[in-house]
């Protein structure tokens, strides 16, 4: 009978490990890490070469094989150098300035209006003064050229728990927005960002749409605290991007979603623009530094006056 021979079975040599010298990496004469060596490792698998890590006395090993040594090695360093100063230490925090009660004394004049809008007044020959008609967000009259309705609709209120809403919560924003600017450009930013919203606002909703409130300014606040922690700190983002969307989410329900008359677009226009005006005022701030004294006094003369002769239009211009 015919015997089938066995087949020639050679036993596989172990193969060759051997350890990546961790000084020819980053020049460290320590132990690695576990969290250090399970970085390399993966590194390593990143770029095709199998690697292993072993624990030794005081530290760990990052191992590869004998032929992949030099490669290894190499790759580690690369990849060292490229990230060695990655993440960059958060920047340093800048002192707040002390503006809280020249902040509040602002909100206060926006609560006293409201008180005025109320009284039979005759101002600039008009008598009684109907507030709401000649300075509300009219879609229609903004679109036919009625350009102030963008900034006085933000001073009016329809109510007192209208008014206070907005102060009390919103004024939150505004106070910290104006102790980490400065007070004229935060103001001028606010000022900029709610009539931008209310813009964009006139260009989406239906020619009879109108609305009133400073909510629009409030979500700008809320945009432009984001953008600016965005940019801030834009290398540690997945720690730091929660609080401005948080905050923004938190908002929305407290005053942008509940109500009959609540204006939606009006908010989210708002925040979106103080979003894009923030991000462009933290820009600039990182490049030239915040506005001195001087500068901040000459942008809260701007912004009011920019008030003042918006008001001033449309007791003279209103039909």
């Amino acid at each position: 009978m015919e015997q089938v021979p066995e087949p020639d079975i050679t036993e596989t040599p172990e193969q060759d490990w051997v350890s990546v010298p961790a000084y020819s990496v980053d020049g460290s004469t320590g132990r690695l890490t576990q969290r250090k060596a399970q970085l390399w490792a993966l590194v390593l698998e990143s770029r095709f070469l199998e690697a292993r890590i072993l624990p030794v006395e005081y530290g760990w090993r990052v191992q590869v094989l004998r032929p992949d040594l030099d490669t290894a090695t190499e790759e580690l360093r690369r990849f060292v150098k490229e990230n060695r100063d990655w993440p960059p230490l958060l920047p340093p925090v800048r002192p707040m300035r002390e503006n809280t009660l020249p902040t509040l004394s602002v909100l206060l004049l926006v609560a006293t209006f409201h008180n005025l809008t109320r009284l039979d007044l005759t101002v600039l020959g008009r008598h009684p003064v109907d507030w709401v008609e000649i300075g509300s967000a009219q879609v229609h009259r903004i679109l036919d050229g009625e350009w102030w309705r963008l900034a006085t609709s933000l001073t009016l209120h329809a109510d007192w728990l209208h008014l206070l809403s907005n102060l009390s919560i919103g004024g939150l924003f505004i106070v910290y927005l104006c102790r980490d600017l400065g007070s004229g450009l935060a103001w001028s930013l606010l000022l900029a960002a709610g009539m931008l919203g209310n813009l964009l606002n006139a260009w989406v909703q239906l020619p009879s749409h109108a609305s009133i409130g400073g909510s629009t300014a409030v979500f700008a606040a809320v945009g432009s605290l984001g953008a600016i922690a965005m940019m801030r700190y834009r290398h540690h983002l997945r720690r730091r991007w929660p609080v401005p969307v948080a905050a923004a989410l938190a908002l929305l329900v407290l005053l942008g979603s509940e109500g009959k008359q609540t204006d939606l677009g009006a908010h989210f226009f708002g925040f979106l623009s103080g979003l894009v005006l923030g991000w462009l005022t933290e820009l600039l701030v990182g490049i030239y530094g915040r506005p001195g004294r001087l500068t901040n006094a000459v942008l809260c003369l701007a912004s009011s006056a920019a008030i003042l002769f918006s008001w001033w239009s449309a007791l003279t211009f209103a039909d």
